[in-house]
């Protein structure tokens, strides 16, 4: 395994820790970032004066002089594979896809081929430049195999690390469109008596709980009030379809990313997404209320009518605010033109 070793100079009013201080000085075209740097500390890989220092909160001091011999990046062990993609933006950083419906984003034991990461590997042809050590693409974050819309992948480690402390802030913009039974409304006295459920200026509403794993059904996701991890979803209601309206369209976006997070929180407020299968996504309607094509549609729609429309998010090297918009799918669009007719 080759190594090139990166030397870092230790500038003035250093962090009071090794990992720190190296991340904060280390050279822009190293691309490691500060998870990076501190796996290598424990590997043994940074030296200072000859030693070999592997405490990452060890203490440091201006113009100290350490060396990080840095391994080549290790080819993936996943199979690149020639599957078509729909590129929203792609720069020597990142790249923005609007993934379809049925695509898996990241292999596992029962996924192992035509996920985003097999096409990505094809797609970028060995242009990665390493994420943890790795030449593979940087997932950020996931949207579910029937999900359909936007999602950022990082090409660098650097990348990967500023991207993904932005998730960890919550200042990535994301919004969805979704299609779900009844309409959300804040006149309704039944979800003012939701618990979890308030209500904030134009009609929004903004659902405050905590996720854990189901109790019984370890793959479904279950809202929780004590323990678990603290999600906040906000929902606006755009259109409403029926007479008298049994349906909306429904614009979902979050301040926290949890699994399952948006269908979930809809199905806890009663008004479970269109389609969603593992959330109670079926429901007779109305007869009379909507035609019967649109109740059909909405009969057999195969999947949670679920889009991730909109991301935003800072350029992880220029600083740049970014923003991009996918279109609904043609599954949706269709159901949505149904709905209206």
């Amino acid at each position: 395994m080759s190594l090139s070793d990166v030397l870092v100079i230790i500038g003035p009013n250093p962090p009071d820790r090794l990992d720190k201080a190296l991340a904060r000085d280390v050279p822009e075209d190293a691309e490691l970032s500060r998870s990076r740097i501190a796996k290598l500390i424990a590997e043994g890989a940074v030296t200072c004066g000859g030693q070999v220092i592997t405490d990452q909160k060890a203490k440091v001091t201006e113009d100290a002089v350490y060396t990080i011999a840095v391994p080549e990046a290790t080819e993936s062990h996943l199979e690149a594979e020639d599957i078509p993609l729909d590129v929203i933006w792609e720069d020597d950083d990142l790249i923005v896809i609007n993934k379809p419906v049925g695509m898996v984003v990241h292999p596992a034991p029962g996924t192992p081929r035509g996920t985003l990461v097999n096409a990505l590997l094809y797609h970028f042809e060995g242009q990665l430049s390493g994420v943890g050590g790795e030449k593979r693409p940087g997932v950020v974050h996931r949207i579910d195999k029937d999900t359909s819309g936007l999602l950022v992948v990082a090409k660098s480690d650097k990348a990967h690390h500023s991207l993904a402390l932005q998730f960890e802030k919550h200042i990535v913009e994301r919004r969805y469109l979704a299609l779900v039974f009844g309409v959300p409304d804040a006149a309704d006295p039944r979800l003012r008596g939701t618990k979890g459920v308030s209500f904030e200026p134009g009609n929004i509403m903004r659902i405050t709980t905590q996720l854990a794993r189901h109790k019984t059904d370890r793959q479904k996701q279950a809202v929780q009030f004590q323990g678990g991890r603290h999600a906040v979803t906000r929902v606006r209601t755009l259109e409403a379809f029926g007479t008298p309206p049994v349906s909306a369209l429904v614009e979902c976006w979050l301040e926290t990313g949890r699994t399952h997070q948006i269908r979930v929180h809809m199905a806890h407020v009663g008004h479970g997404l269109i389609g969603d299968q593992t959330y109670g996504g079926k429901r007779k309607l109305n007869a009379k209320a909507l035609s019967s094509a649109a109740i059909n549609m909405v009969a057999n729609f195969p999947r949670q009518a679920l889009h991730a429309a909109v991301l935003g998010f800072q350029h992880p090297v220029t600083g740049a605010f970014l923003r991009f918009e996918a279109d609904l799918p043609d599954d949706m669009d269709r159901l949505l033109v149904a709905l209206r007719g």
